[in-house]
């Protein structure tokens, strides 16, 4: 029942910045865990960064320090900062919502299998 559409993806120098959106359908911004994912073909899915309904976020080692997410529940939208790109950033990018308000953290609020519903995806490639 919930829309999720990103954007904001396209290709960037190494050392670049992009913004990623997420703009849900429905009041589920800062209500539920959300997260971002990354996949390239033939790979397992990978968990990003995961927000919880009271703000905590959650990321992974690769991307730490140079990723930021955050929510804006008046837009109903959650973003993807990424700074300081590099050539293993470059992947389909997912935004996803769970049905729980809180998420505990790493590694669980980066597994995938936690999040119910799932954007279409924005491509990001670094070169």
């Amino acid at each position: 029942h919930v829309q999720l559409v990103e954007s904001g993806g396209g290709s960037v120098q190494v050392r670049g910045s992009l913004r990623l959106s997420c703009v849900a359908s429905v009041d589920t911004i800062g209500r539920y865990c959300m997260g971002w994912f990354r996949q390239i073909p033939d790979k397992e899915r990978e968990g990003v960064a995961g927000i919880e309904s009271d703000g905590s976020t959650s990321y992974a080692d690769s991307v730490k320090g140079r990723f930021t997410v955050s929510q804006d529940r008046a837009k109903n939208t959650l973003y993807l900062q990424m700074n300081d790109l590099e050539p293993e950033d470059t992947a389909m990018y997912y935004c996803a919502t769970s049905q729980k308000a809180y998420c505990r953290g790493v590694p669980y609020a980066l597994q995938d299998d936690v999040y119910d519903n799932w954007g279409r995806g924005t491509q990001v490639t670094v070169s």
